[in-house]
């Protein structure tokens, strides 16, 4: 594949990175690169998005380089895509169709193959062409309306593609609203324990992170997008409080909008979380700029006033010690750590611990010293600060969730101050 980067006026401070970004991209899609053009412009040709000169370059380079295939760094409209194709004579392709190719080759639950399926629809619905053969097939498969018989009076070839890809994304949300039920009672079922959320960048360790804190083995892979589907699992912090680890989809920059409204259910984990761990590599280049761009995916979710706690991971990758300096003066809260050597693991799980502490209430109680069903709850659930035997009962005092409060309240009356 042909690379093309357009670097734009006002644009210059994260041009390179992205450069890098969307040829580790084309590698994760399973690609080969072959060669790259830059171009520097002021604001995109609407026609090509190069201009008709640009577009001789790109054609002569491709063939000198035998691609078969030119990628470019920005979404292009579907009037440049043609126009591109035409000119280069050759499959013209953008960021967004990589990073859909690398959902759906990573999607394994079903709810992420049709989170991605609605994505891929959504965006080439107003791209397509003669497609419609294809998508009848589709239709058919799904049992939704569309095919030979369907067409109205008067009707165009690409309005009855379109009409097909619309059923199609209705009858796929149909299905996924089911399944966005049934998760997002699960997310809620599990208010008998705190929840933490590892967010970040794509690549960022998060996975690595969850298999360090938990003892599970998710899949590792220097790729990005290597985890679609959330995982859960119980992570016991040092002081014996258990908290719910949830590791997500990994971020990047500008992440397509309807990637995020697809993947809206697979981040209710964010959503819901008590806590999100913000996991950063921080032996990246352009640590900042992935710091920001998450704190923008999060913003699209209504999550940026959630309680965060800024994890600055890779440690023993970073070689730039006064470049990381920079970015630890910047963020003076970050906890440092080395997920896959184990360093500062002790300070994340006390920080942890403590943000999660915070949240704990107060109790006062009598309780039988027959009542082994009780005392046994409160061991397993609470810290038991006070206790005191007073005749035939003990009077407790202890620092717990305020579900489990609530829970004592309705089964014992236990006061909460």
């Amino acid at each position: 594949m042909l690379l093309v980067g357009v670097e734009l006026k006002g644009h210059e401070g994260d041009f390179e990175e992205r450069q890098r970004e969307l040829a580790m991209l084309v590698k994760t899609a399973g690609a080969t690169v072959v060669g790259q053009v830059i171009q520097r412009r002021e604001k995109p040709d609407a026609g090509s998005y190069v201009g008709e000169g640009k577009v001789v370059e790109i054609k002569a380079k491709a063939e000198e380089l035998e691609a078969d295939t030119v990628v470019f760094d920005h979404d292009l409209s579907p009037a440049q895509v043609k126009n591109l194709e035409k000119g280069i004579g050759m499959k013209v392709l953008d960021r967004t169709e990589i990073i859909l190719d690398i959902f759906a080759t990573h999607a394994r639950s079903k709810q992420a193959k049709l989170q991605v399926e609605v994505a891929q629809l959504e965006y080439t619905m107003p791209r397509l062409r003669g497609q419609w053969q294809h998508l009848e097939k589709i239709a058919g498969a799904r049992g939704t309306s569309g095919g030979m018989g369907t067409r109205g009076p008067g009707e165009k070839q690409l309005e009855v593609d379109r009409r097909i890809a619309r059923d199609q994304i209705v009858a796929l949300k149909r299905e996924l609203k089911e399944i966005d039920t049934r998760k997002t009672r699960e997310v809620k079922a599990r208010g008998e324990n705190f929840t933490v959320a590892l967010v970040g960048y794509t690549n960022a360790g998060k996975s690595t992170l969850m298999n360090r804190v938990a003892h599970t083995d998710v899949l590792v892979e220097d790729k990005l997008f290597s985890t679609l589907d959330t995982k859960t699992h119980t992570w016991k912090l040092r002081g014996g409080m258990k908290v719910m680890a949830s590791d997500t989809v990994g971020f990047i920059r500008a992440l397509p909008h309807h990637l995020v409204a697809s993947f809206h259910a697979t981040l209710e984990e964010v959503i819901y979380a008590d806590l999100l761990l913000h996991v950063v590599d921080a032996s990246a280049r352009d640590a900042v700029g992935h710091i920001e761009a998450v704190d923008a995916v999060l913003k699209k979710l209504k999550c940026e006033d959630k309680d965060r706690l800024l994890v600055f991971n890779k440690l023993d990758a970073v070689k730039d010690r006064m470049e990381y300096e920079v970015l630890r003066r910047r963020f003076p809260g970050a906890i440092e750590i080395s997920a896959r050597m184990g360093n500062g693991m002790e300070s994340l799980d006390e920080e942890v611990a403590g943000r999660l502490d915070r949240r704990l209430v107060d109790i006062s109680l009598e309780v039988s010293v027959a009542d082994g069903r009780l005392l046994a709850y409160l061991a397993e659930n609470a810290r038991v600060t006070e206790r005191t035997l007073d005749g035939e009962a003990w009077r407790i005092k202890a620092r717990l969730a305020p579900w489990h409060a609530s829970k004592l309240q309705r089964t014992g009356g236990a006061p909460v101050k």
